[in-house]
């Protein structure tokens, strides 16, 4: 967990008198310098805040924490039992983690009305870390110092850490705020799931402007259905979350955010792509798509301040949507218009890399390869549409499911893939506790099922089938590698395995005789020889 270098210094006994119902233990004369769920997290001079979890109560801990210098232990009454005996003051609150974003606004000085700087808060199914990391990359054209929170990585100020959930918990993003704002970050761009708001990973923080991608199947695995999906995120779009709001309508969604959000909503939509093309049309900011390319995607945006044409460093009309949204982010950040407008122009379009997103392995010569991160049948119908109309030959897809999560998407997963490509090769992605064979079988019945006469293969484990996709195309052809996008590892049976489909697909080429770039992404195999 990150944190500021010089904390705040807070006074337990203030603390308990905001946040607790009861008190056990001297708080007099105490104070924190932060404040934690993990233990491993922990250091001397922090709380512990002990949740109740899946299968053990976080209290159980509450002597560990004791002995790693914590100075307080915040949890329910059930945790104060339980955290008594560890001999540290109990503060009691009925439940630890829906305050805990209150009180980690608290400790870190980081909530509504303190001195922080512009946050940006980008939610949908799919396109959030796209956006996040195009924010990034225009306010860095802008000349502004940065920080970032996104499914792929963290950044402050230049510096790089790769993340592990879409969104930290309170505690950590609150700390992780106090950091960017000890270090003069100006803007900040923070991806924000459904899961992050339905958990309270973000409370306590209004953003100045959030932004909504789009809506599609998926985490029917932690929602009943799409429209509790639906609720979790619209919750952004109030006052207490967000100050103003950008909403892309190319998804029959986007409307009824805009309809139904609670602070002021500025519209954007690129009507080749709607849902509702004649709704996209009438949006305050409308995209014009005029040339894709496997470098890139350039398009026009008109709106009330102007308009300009630009280039994305990425494929498909989805993704200009997805820079248009943010461009549109930062001028109602307070951005201006023709500062963002000259900076695109002088660099001859957006400079931003999009780690894992529809990203180009190849070399100049040999099938075009891209990874992407895409997980969705949304995403899926959308990256491969983009890739036909770049490549001249045939489109392989190459892709896994997720195991122990929502399953509901395997099949639609399947006939998608199978029907936006020539050749359908299926694998392994995270099969977590699954039986990954079993995985599979559902994906290649559900593709034969949906085109009886497609040329489908099945190969386990993914280093064989990306192998066997590169041998199976040649020069005009392209891979679709979807799924794994950025991440460094599997996770097999609870065991995260070292893994990079990006140097997985350069290494295939390689062998293959076809040229390749060098890497520049994280290589977690040994060298080649």
């Amino acid at each position: 967990m990150l944190r500021p270098a010089n904390p705040p210094r807070r006074e337990l006994s203030e603390l308990a008198s905001r946040f607790a119902r009861d008190v056990r233990g001297e708080v007099n004369g105490v104070t924190l310098s932060g404040i934690t769920l993990a233990t491993a997290d922990l250091r001397t001079g922090e709380a512990f805040v002990a949740i109740r979890g899946v299968n053990r109560h976080g209290a159980e801990f509450a002597a560990t924490a004791a002995e790693k210098g914590a100075v307080a232990i915040i949890t329910d009454e059930d945790g104060a039992d339980i955290a008594e005996p560890a001999g540290l003051p109990v503060l009691i609150v009925d439940d630890p983690r829906a305050v805990l974003g209150a009180l980690s606004a608290w400790v870190y000085g980081t909530g509504a009305g303190e001195p922080l700087p512009l946050l940006f808060a980008t939610t949908g199914t799919n396109g959030k870390t796209s956006v996040s990391h195009l924010l990034e990359g225009i306010l860095g054209q802008l000349g502004v110092v940065t920080g970032l929170s996104s499914t792929a990585e963290r950044h402050i100020a230049g510096e790089v850490i790769v993340s592990r959930l879409t969104t930290p918990e309170a505690s950590e993003m609150h700390a992780l705020l106090a950091l960017m704002r000890e270090r003069d970050v100006e803007a900040v761009a923070v991806e924000v799931s459904a899961q992050a708001l339905s958990r309270h990973r973000v409370d306590g923080i209004r953003f100045d402007v959030a932004g909504f991608t789009n809506l599609s199947h998926d985490h029917l695995d932690d929602y009943a259905d799409m429209e509790e999906y639906f609720e979790a995120k619209l919750a952004l779009f109030r006052p207490d979350r967000a100050t103003r709001a950008v909403v892309c309508l190319d998804s029959p969604s986007g409307a009824t955010v805009a309809q139904r959000s609670e602070i002021p909503v500025v519209t954007v939509g690129t009507p080749s792509i709607a849902a509702d093309p004649e709704g996209a049309a009438r949006a305050d900011w409308v995209v014009v798509i005029d040339d894709e390319r496997a470098s890139g995607t350039t398009f026009t945006l008109t709106g009330p301040a102007g308009r300009l044409t630009t280039t994305v460093p990425v494929i498909g009309p989805h993704m200009a949507a997805n820079a248009a949204l943010a461009i549109v982010m930062l001028l109602e950040g307070g951005y201006e218009w023709d500062r963002i407008a000259s900076a695109l122009d002088r660099d001859g379009g957006i400079l931003a890399h999009l780690p894992g997103r529809t990203q180009l392995v190849s070399g100049d010569t040999g099938p075009v390869v891209f990874v992407d991160f895409g997980h969705s049948p949304d995403a899926f119908e959308k990256t491969l549409a983009a890739v036909r109309r770049v490549t001249p030959g045939k489109v392989l897809m190459l892709f896994g499911a997720d195991g122990d999560r929502d399953a509901s998407k395997r099949f639609d997963m399947a006939r998608t893939a199978v029907e936006g490509s020539d050749i359908l090769v299926v694998t392994d992605h995270h099969p977590r506790f699954e039986d990954p064979d079993s995985i599979r079988a559902t994906l290649v019945a559900g593709a034969r099922a949906t085109r009886p006469d497609a040329q489908i293969h099945e190969y386990s484990p993914p280093e064989a089938a990306i192998v066997a996709a590169v041998g199976l195309v040649g020069e005009g052809d392209s891979i679709l590698w979807a799924g794994p996008g950025h991440q460094d590892y599997r996770d097999i049976r609870g065991v995260r395995t070292p893994y990079s489909a990006r140097e997985l697909a350069r290494r295939a080429l390689r062998a293959a005789g076809w040229p390749v770039p060098d890497s520049h992404w994280p290589v977690p195999y040994p060298d080649e020889d």
